[in-house]
């Protein structure tokens, strides 16, 4: 079987081909740029917005990891194609990554995805991860962090049951090697933190003092716009942080330790490991 993963080059991208050379897979690893992916695996251009880059990623595969176009409201209609193209093709296998609480909204983006993607014939795997703890390290946090020891975000105390892209990765590995089809698994780390209470677990890991600051949304959107960012996926930004505070990504599943027979990393563990990231 071989695999091609989309979106190589992201956070999760990244961890998913990792997590797949550990079980022995073999991939083809496909991203915009795809001569930023290390050396020794396969690559290929791969572009959502260049519908000729689909034929030639799914050339030799049997089976895809599937992700959107981050924060994208247009993600369905750039998906669509590739997911109609994999059946034509006889894909065996597609696991795509979703977002918890997607299927609380039949009209969300990744909803309609999900409906396509079961509607398609293709054997599927759905996975609905909470918000990734590597975003504190890696994603669109830590270059708050980097310049001001804080982060500016308007989620008030909210609480989130983070989740490592690591777990995430390898509950997509399990899924392809056991062949876990037609099902869906809603991924959450061990337990629900406010930022605050983040910011002080990355503080210790650290060995220096990082605040988190509870900013009002229309500043937050601001940020937003201010660094470039389309008013569409602002507002799908909105969107997610409207869903932090009413407490939808407080609650924990026990579907990482169900399909891996291991407890999910814990945030204390992800700080610890990443510590070198803040200092």
């Amino acid at each position: 079987m071989k695999i091609l993963v989309t979106g190589a080059t992201g956070n999760l991208g990244s961890a998913v081909v990792e997590a797949l050379k550990s079980e022995n897979i073999t991939l083809k690893a496909g991203a915009r740029n795809p001569e930023k992916l290390s050396p020794g695996t396969e690559t290929v251009r791969f572009d959502f917005n260049d519908a000729e880059t689909f034929a030639p990623a799914l050339d030799g595969v049997d089976a895809v990891f599937l992700q959107a176009p981050p924060m994208d409201p247009n993600s369905p209609a750039l998906l669509k194609p590739f997911i109609a193209l994999a059946a034509e093709r006889g894909i065996k296998h597609i696991v795509f990554n979703s977002a918890l609480g997607a299927d609380a909204n039949e009209k969300s983006p990744l909803r309609i995805i999900e409906r396509t993607l079961m509607d398609s014939g293709v054997p599927y795997t759905i996975t609905r991860p909470n918000f990734f703890m590597e975003n504190f390290s890696a994603g669109f946090i830590a270059p708050m962090i980097a310049q001001a020891s804080a982060f500016f975000l308007a989620a008030d105390d909210a609480k989130t049951s983070f989740i490592s892209v690591e777990d995430i990765a390898a509950v997509v590995a399990a899924a392809f090697a056991e062949g876990l089809t037609g099902k869906a698994f809603n991924l959450t780390g061990p337990r629900a933190l406010n930022r605050t209470e983040a910011a002080a677990l990355i503080s210790e890991a650290a060995g220096k003092t990082i605040t988190y600051n509870a900013i009002p949304e229309d500043a937050m959107l601001q940020g937003a716009r201010d660094n470039g960012m389309p008013e569409g996926h602002v507002q799908f930004l909105a969107a997610l942080y409207q869903a932090v505070r009413n407490g939808w990504t407080e609650p924990t599943t026990p579907d990482v330790e169900q399909v891996l027979g291991r407890p999910p990393v814990s945030f204390e563990e992800f700080a610890l490991k990443n510590s070198n990231a803040w200092k």
